[in-house]
């Protein structure tokens, strides 16, 4: 998944972490990677995100926090940042979204939409 928001392109990968779920204690792991690349002619630094991340049962949980894993990144143009995180889901199959709230050097802020994806564990034949 892709997007472009004042020339910031995100791109997510999703991964199912088997050996870290328990399906029979309604326990998900997801881990995702996200790429953020600066294609715009002005350097920005990610101050804060927002998530929404949804259950197949229509569960919906927000988060906010300051940076991202612990971080700042400070994107100059063509340059990337790339980070890993996790979520849990009481579901195989559930789905986020959100936004990073940014700041360029001129001190203009900007949110960079995060598209939804989808998180879905495989599944197992009987």
């Amino acid at each position: 998944m892709t997007d472009k928001n004042n020339h910031i392109l995100v791109n997510v990968e999703t991964t199912y972490l088997d050996h870290e779920s328990d399906p029979a204690k309604a326990r998900y792991l997801f881990a995702y990677t996200i790429t953020i690349t600066n294609e715009g002619d002005t350097p920005a630094r990610l101050l804060s995100r927002y998530w929404k991340i949804t259950g197949g049962d229509g569960h919906e949980q927000e988060v906010e926090g300051d940076g991202v894993v612990g971080q700042h990144p400070y994107l100059a143009p063509t340059e990337t940042f790339t980070y890993t995180s996790a979520a849990m889901l009481d579901t195989p199959v559930g789905m986020m979204q959100g936004h990073y709230n940014m700041m360029d050097d001129n001190g203009s802020r900007f949110a960079v939409d995060i598209p939804a994806f989808t998180l879905a564990a495989p599944q197992k034949l009987h």
